[in-house]
């Protein structure tokens, strides 16, 4: 099920838990791809929170938010970057993405290879897409107090093989939320600690969340090689002709 936009703006706006879900994930995105000057960054779902440190320096930054969550105004201080899509037609030309971000995007779709197999058409050769979903195993896919507590969670075997279905080779991984979910002052006053503690010695699967990186790959379709395709030859005889 897809969160309404407005439900998703407060919790990561609007509340200090969500704030600090916001910076954990965004922390490790920038820390990943560092500078985007020149290119073009998408997101898409409700990444836009990870997007802002890109629109000062990429050339284009876009929003794809799904017609069932519902679009906003994004950046609310600036002109607008988000636009409301089908989630496996994006109003995107083929290959103009060089950096796409998912984040309640994958585990809330009907359809997740059709929604990866648009996002290889629109990203560049060699494009690097993020895909930021819930961990099965972690304590944030298990409550419904945030946004990650909807959809479906996935293990990291499970995306890798969604990825190579949809065209992608994997290309990086990590786990970020490390800290519970709770809104708590204690656990919210340690959540930076907990967040760089845990991505330097706890096992990436006790994370709240997969960061799974991967880049398009470009080959022949799966099936017969182009040499082996022939074609069908039909007899005149068994050709119907139908006249108005």
């Amino acid at each position: 099920m897809h969160l309404d936009v407005q439900q998703l703006r407060d919790f990561y706006y609007r509340s200090q838990l969500g704030r600090a879900a916001q910076k954990g994930v965004r922390d490790k995105l920038a820390a990943r791809w560092g500078n985007c000057r020149g290119l073009t960054v998408a997101g898409y779902g409700f990444a836009v929170p990870l997007l802002r440190p890109f629109l000062g320096q990429a050339e284009r930054v876009i929003g794809l938010m799904p017609a069932p969550q519902g679009v906003m105004h994004w950046p609310a201080d600036g002109a607008n970057h988000s636009v409301l899509c089908d989630e496996a037609r994006w109003p995107l030309t083929n290959d103009s993405v060089d950096r796409l971000v998912f984040m309640h995007g994958l585990e809330t779709s009907e359809h997740p290879l059709a929604l990866l197999e648009e996002a290889h058409r629109a990203l560049a050769p060699q494009g690097r897409a993020m895909l930021v979903v819930p961990n099965r195993a972690g304590l944030w896919a298990r409550r419904d107090v945030t946004p990650f507590g909807y959809g479906r969670p996935w293990s990291r075997g499970q995306i890798a093989r969604v990825l190579d279905e949809a065209g992608f080779l994997l290309s990086g991984h990590g786990a970020a939320l490390f800290f519970p979910p709770s809104g708590s002052g204690f656990w919210l006053r340690s959540a930076r600690s907990l967040e760089r503690a845990g991505g330097r010695w706890a096992p990436e699967a006790l994370g709240g969340v997969w960061l799974v990186e991967a880049i398009r790959r470009d080959t022949a379709p799966r099936g017969l090689k182009l040499a082996a395709r022939r074609p069908v030859r039909v007899p005149l005889h068994s050709i119907a002709f139908i006249t108005y």
